[in-house]
């Protein structure tokens, strides 16, 4: 009896010490992790190599294989350089994607040379209009200055006894042809711009009409 319970014991025992054991073997088959060291020696080990950390470490199959490459660990100012590297990747890539989508657009709203010249000459239209109505209205307080001119040729000795109204009149037009000079000048400004922009954009759409 005590012979069968002694062997029962033992075989209890070998199946603990196997169960205890599996989980290191499935361990083992996890992989061989090697690489060469700063000083060229080539080490191995079933975990990572703290010698290697800053080169590349390769994971080996049983059957010698590459199962994985591990890259190296990266300083901080190594990753602050990878960091803005990538962002700036990022950045140009963006800048690309809204080149793209621009193009794309230019090219729907002008399908040929034919209608940007058309834009462009209803926009140099509008602008001319506004800039002309600017100008008769220059022309106007010209003529009304003039009249007013001749009332003051009675107090040019003493400009101080002309009547207030007068010299209010003369004040209120000076300051309205200082206004549309600036007008004028926003305006012929504003053509210079318009025509600039189309100029910009032929000079990209000749291009954009050009791919197939």
């Amino acid at each position: 009896m005590h012979t069968l319970m002694g062997v029962l014991l033992m075989i209890l025992s070998g199946m603990t010490v196997a169960q205890t054991q599996q989980p290191n073997s499935a361990g083992n088959g996890q992989g061989i992790y090697t690489c060469i060291d700063a000083r060229g020696r080539t080490l191995t080990s079933d975990r990572p190599i703290s010698d290697c950390n800053d080169r590349e470490q390769k994971v080996l199959n049983p059957s010698g294989t590459v199962k994985a490459r591990i890259s190296p660990t990266l300083t901080a100012q190594e990753r602050a350089a990878l960091d803005a590297r990538e962002k700036a990747a990022q950045e140009e890539q963006a800048r690309l994607n809204e080149e793209k989508r621009r193009d794309r657009a230019l090219l729907a709203r002008y399908p040929n040379q034919a209608v940007h010249d058309k834009e462009r000459a209803e926009a140099l239209a509008q602008i001319g209009v506004v800039r002309q109505a600017a100008t008769h209205r220059v022309q106007e307080l010209l003529r009304q200055r003039a009249v007013l001119n001749e009332e003051m040729e009675f107090y040019k000795k003493d400009q101080s006894k002309a009547p207030v109204s007068v010299r209010r009149q003369v004040d209120e037009l000076a300051q309205s042809l200082a206004i549309q000079g600036r007008f004028i000048a926003d305006q012929e400004a504003e053509l210079k711009r318009v025509n600039a922009r189309f100029d910009e954009e032929l000079v990209r759409l000749k291009r954009l009409w050009l791919r197939p």
